[in-house]
């Protein structure tokens, strides 16, 4: 866990743990129950195993949801947030990011008419300005808000792109929990395999209204939007680097009054 940044442990690995957490607290169960031998040791290797492949695959998963939401929505936010149609920024803010962002790019910014006539290639220029601000937006001491806003959007978009499979996967385990009860045959409440078996359905019942009904995508789009809006904002942080500081020691400008 040493080697993993702050971003990949939040936006990546926290969403595994999530999806997956009805089937480690049944791993969990079995390793306690069962003595030390192979299927003891082969469950134990299974579970960073299980979260590895399951943070992967919410990755994986997060990014064909977020290719979607962008289709239905009309564009990815932050390319969408510079066009003249869109009033997330005034205009005279806009003006002045398009400006910037046109000088780092050395490449003019489209005009509004230009934007109307071909949006497709206004909206690569978008793209590169935000191309551009993530590539110099990455540190998390110097943006704090902006990477905080990053993470939020990577961990719902991974959560919702683990939602199916953690909810057919909850599915199995009530499965597998019902048959081990119907196989043991009577059902005995101060026994400490139902006790076990119970608390993995109990589980994973709960865990399965979480991922469907907070689990969503208007929490993902929403998430999404405030990421772009604060990274077309850092704007703010360059254009006040780049205004000319007072020199030291130079003379103050004073206005005389009239004298009668």
């Amino acid at each position: 866990m040493s080697g993993l940044n702050a971003y990949a442990l939040k936006a990546r690995y926290y969403p595994a743990l999530l999806g997956t957490i009805p089937a480690l607290v049944a791993l969990a169960i079995l390793i306690s129950r069962a003595k030390f031998g192979l299927t003891t040791s082969i469950a134990s290797l299974a579970i960073p195993v299980l979260v590895f492949a399951a943070a992967d695959m919410a990755r994986r998963l997060g990014k064909r949801v977020e290719n979607r939401i962008y289709a239905e929505t009309g564009g990815k936010p932050s390319v969408t947030m510079l066009r003249y149609s869109d009033n997330t920024f005034d205009s005279a803010s806009k003006e002045q990011y398009r400006a910037f962002l046109s000088s780092k790019l050395n490449q003019p910014a489209p005009s509004e008419q230009e934007e109307k006539d071909d949006i497709k290639a206004a909206d690569a220029f978008y793209a590169r300005c935000g191309a551009w601000l993530r590539e110099n937006t990455r540190s998390s001491k110097k943006f704090p808000v902006l990477f905080a806003e990053n993470v939020t959007y990577g961990y719902r978009r991974n959560l919702l792109g683990l939602k199916w499979p953690a909810l057919a996967g909850n599915l199995v385990l009530i499965l597998l929990c019902a048959f081990l009860l119907q196989k043991k045959g009577t059902i005995d409440t101060d026994d400490e395999t139902t006790i076990a078996v119970s608390i993995v359905v109990a589980l994973a019942v709960i865990h399965s209204l979480f991922m469907a009904f907070v689990v969503t995508r208007p929490a993902v789009t929403e998430a999404s939007r405030t990421y772009a809006r604060q990274l077309i904002l850092s704007c703010e942080t360059f254009l006040g680097k780049e205004k000319p500081a007072k020199l030291p020691g130079a003379p103050r400008r004073t206005v005389r009054g009239k004298t009668g």
